[in-house]
């Protein structure tokens, strides 16, 4: 279910943060004159907030949901914004809907191009390592010293 895509997750996970972002603002900015698009952006971004910064990753602030509901979430997310408009009722309001289509497929995009997964030397069964932990090279190692 993980691929491996060319977008790193530290990149991915600063994306849902603008996501997060951009979902607050657009009404606003875009000025939204539905108040169900209005509440539908704020709502989704507090959503967004909340799994970006729950999600274990280097981008998260408390490591409760795993990569792999996270991946879901994202799939489950995309699909939202993409039908709030018509769900929600606001569809014949130009900006929020075309505002949410755009954030849902390219929500959609940055999940499909994520690389979740970490190399495959580094998932070895009880080799985990914290990050900038990594062992060095032979020639790189200080010599073992004699014990007296």
């Amino acid at each position: 279910m993980l691929r491996q895509g060319p977008i790193p997750r530290f990149l991915h996970g600063l994306i849902e943060y603008l996501a997060a972002v951009a979902l607050f603002v657009a009404p606003f900015v875009l000025s939204f004159d539905s108040g169900a698009a209005t509440a539908a952006s704020i709502i989704a971004g507090i959503i967004v907030l909340v799994v970006a910064a729950s999600t274990e990753g280097p981008t998260s602030l408390v490591d409760q949901i795993s990569v792999t509901a996270h991946v879901a979430l994202d799939y489950v997310l995309a699909l939202a914004l993409i039908a709030i408009p018509f769900i929600a009722g606001f569809s014949d309001e130009t900006a929020p809907t075309a505002f949410f289509i755009a954030l849902g497929v390219l929500h959609l995009l940055v999940t499909i191009g994520t690389r979740f997964r970490r190399p495959e030397r580094d998932r070895r069964p009880g080799r985990e390592r914290r990050p900038g932990r990594e062992r060095r090279p032979e020639h790189e190692r200080r010599p073992e010293r004699e014990s007296r």
